[in-house]
């Protein structure tokens, strides 16, 4: 049993060597997270929120256009609950270790996101691609009036327009709803362009998002997958880190001196 932990400790400090060596040697890495890293921080995941009241509802009931013009107050409500859930969470090494390398890195890194969180950009990451939208922004619902402002909504809930009677919705993707474009084409050029993909965290279930590390492989970048469980992507890896990734990218990103 021992001289299995030692064999599996040789093999993880070999990955992380491996897959440093890689990042130092990419002109352009890009890097997709998904709910795993939040989980690390304490979010609960879209469908795993078993907590309280809200529990018996079905996450993807809530999530829609149509059941939010079926009932705005009710669903308003969940939100503010899913807003309450993050407002004490921090982030994690592993979004400190990406900004604080970006940041040291400029025009190196391309961070992209299936979270709704913001805390990639609590931990200091600037232009994340939040494929999702995000959680603590609001838009409007409707095509927006002169007097539409929202920063000055009448309260409620949901908050609306005075003038017109729209109402805010939260600013991530529903149901049926497409990707920001501009957002994503930006996401589509950063696999295309990059020579190492990290996927980070994700199950790599929902697509278009998942089909980003399939976009890197058929243009020969190298693919990694971060995750200390089984992903829809092992297949398409060069390499797979089976550990969480607050553990995983503070040794990949820090000190990169090869």
């Amino acid at each position: 049993m021992v001289q299995a932990l030692i064999d599996n400790s040789s093999t993880w400090a070999r990955s992380i060597a491996t897959v440093r060596h890689w990042i130092h040697e990419a002109q352009h890495v890009a890097v997709l997270t998904g709910a795993g890293v939040s989980a690390e921080s304490g979010v609960p995941t879209f469908r795993d929120d078993t907590s309280g009241y809200w529990a018996k509802f079905k996450p993807e009931e809530m999530a829609s256009e149509a059941g939010y013009r079926k009932d705005p107050p009710y669903v308003w409500r969940w939100y503010e609950h899913r807003r309450a859930q993050i407002a004490g969470v921090e982030p994690n090494a592993g979004h400190l270790a990406l900004a604080q390398w970006a940041q040291q890195h400029p025009g190196r890194m391309t961070l992209i996101t299936q979270n709704v969180d913001g805390l990639h950009q609590q931990a200091g990451s600037c232009d994340v691609l939040s494929l999702h939208g995000e959680l603590r922004k609001n838009r409007w619902l409707n095509r927006r009036c002169a007097q539409c402002d929202l920063d000055n909504p009448a309260p409620g809930e949901p908050p609306h327009c005075p003038a017109c009677g729209n109402l805010l919705r939260p600013a991530v993707v529903w149901f049926g709803e497409s990707l920001p474009g501009a957002t994503w084409a930006k996401a589509e050029q950063a696999a295309e362009e990059c020579q190492l993909m990290l996927v980070v965290g994700t199950s790599g279930a929902v697509y278009p998002a998942a089909g980003l590390a399939k976009i890197a492989r058929r243009t020969d970048s190298r693919v990694v997958i971060i995750n200390p469980h089984a992903s829809e992507l092992d297949s398409v890896a060069d390499h797979l880190i089976a550990m969480p990734s607050a553990q995983v990218l503070p040794l990949l990103f820090s000190s990169l001196e090869l």
